[in-house]
């Protein structure tokens, strides 16, 4: 018997497409769903964490089988100000991702090792010369830049590391911000997976993409060392630089990326972009869209190509707010003194915390984050608005000239 054709195929199997495969395989059993992932294991090397209140009640049973570790609350600490906040929070890793999709899908439709030369609405193009006809294609692969667009960078070292003693953490520290200033605005995170197993990232808001791997080893190890903590293991690391989109052409950008991604081809992830601009949080943008293909009537690489655009530009519109916000924190803040910024907002209601890392923040909650005396200097918030702040990264070329 013939293979059956195939309906959608995704490039990338990273999140964004990893979670669009999962929602097609459980939501649409009718339609086959085929992976294209350029490395051996699915998901990549990663932990992702989300905010239960980001995920629609809908969505909850797509998410669900992927948790790994879940908290009912979490903390952060700054200079002048510590807060426990009641949301809870979960962890899902690579590895889980991985395992998930695999248990869901056909092993025919996992195709792993495979370089794409080429993707298309109706094909993908493969490295050996073969290729993968499909009724539908989603590009779903990351975006290493964003050309035609400004901000600042968020990049990270994180370690899984496993300790002699236990390290007494029992919730979450998603930003620890007590510790030394460098490159912009650092905070160290923590999951606490076991009572001796610590997910540990020092992260940097920072004005160029440089990450200095060795030099934040160390950092990771004397934070550790500060909090009475002795590493007996590093189980795994990952590293990251993602963009903090402060302004932007989003027709510019999505011509300059084509590359070998056809322009009617429906996109997924950053490639797309679906990210917050000030977070560069990826997990609930990433959940939407793949629970919203699953709905749709039309499955056809041309219909999907628009959808997929409409989609990308109503974010981008919503994301007006959070991009002004960036431009505030990169252009009017000097970057040792950008934890300013992030403390105030830690002093909002919790409600409008949630609200604003879903990307759903609403008119009263843009007029309490804006309310009263600025963190950063009127004047300078007043330039950077006006586009005379201080200069802000060139989001397409790494360590380029500043515009």
């Amino acid at each position: 018997m013939p293979p059956r054709p195939i309906d959608l195929a995704v490039v990338g199997a990273g999140l964004a497409g990893g979670l669009i495969a999962l929602a097609m395989r459980r939501r649409r059993p009718d339609l086959r769903t085929v992976l294209i992932e350029r490395d051996a294991r699915l998901g990549g090397n990663h932990v992702w964490s989300f905010f239960a209140s980001d995920i629609a009640p809908a969505d909850q049973a797509l998410v669900e089988p992927l948790i790994v570790a879940r908290w009912d609350g979490y903390g952060v600490r700054f200079p002048d100000f510590a807060r426990r906040l009641g949301t809870p929070y979960r962890s899902v890793t690579g590895s889980r991702l991985d395992a998930v999709l695999r248990e869901h899908m056909p092993a025919a439709d996992i195709l792993t090792g495979v370089a794409v030369r080429a993707v298309e609405p109706f094909r993908v193009a493969l490295a050996d010369g073969s290729f993968v006809e499909a009724g539908a294609v989603i590009d779903a692969r990351g975006a290493g830049s964003l050309p035609a667009m400004a901000g600042g960078w968020q990049k990270f070292l994180g370690q899984m590391v496993r300790l002699v003693h236990p390290h007494g953490l029992t919730e979450p520290l998603v930003m620890d911000a007590t510790v030394s200033q460098h490159d912009g605005f650092r905070f160290i995170y923590a999951l606490p997976f076991t009572p001796d197993t610590i997910f540990l990232e020092d992260t940097y808001y920072s004005d160029d993409s440089t990450l200095d791997a060795p030099l934040l080893r160390n950092r990771i190890a004397d934070y550790a060392a500060a909090q009475g903590w002795t590493i007996a293991a590093i189980e795994y690391e990952e590293t990251g630089v993602l963009p903090v989109i402060a302004k932007g052409d989003l027709d510019r950008y999505l011509a300059a990326t084509a590359g070998d991604c056809a322009p009617a081809t429906a996109r997924a992830g950053t490639r797309a972009p679906l990210l917050h601009p000030l977070t560069s949080y990826s997990f609930p943008d990433a959940v939407r869209f793949a629970s919203y293909v699953s709905t749709l009537d039309n499955i056809s690489g041309t219909s999907l190509g628009r959808t997929s655009h409409a989609w990308v530009a109503h974010h981008w519109r919503a994301g007006a707010f959070y991009r002004m916000l960036t431009r505030m924190l990169f252009g009017a803040a000097r970057p040792d003194d950008r934890w300013r910024v992030l403390q105030r907002f830690y002093t909002l209601r919790q409600p409008l915390i949630e609200r604003f890392y879903a990307g759903r923040s609403t008119g009263a909650d843009k007029l309490r984050i804006l309310a009263g005396r600025p963190p950063v200097p009127l004047a300078a918030a007043c330039a950077s608005l006006a586009g005379q702040g201080r200069p802000l990264a060139d989001l397409g070329r790494p360590n380029g000239p500043a515009q």
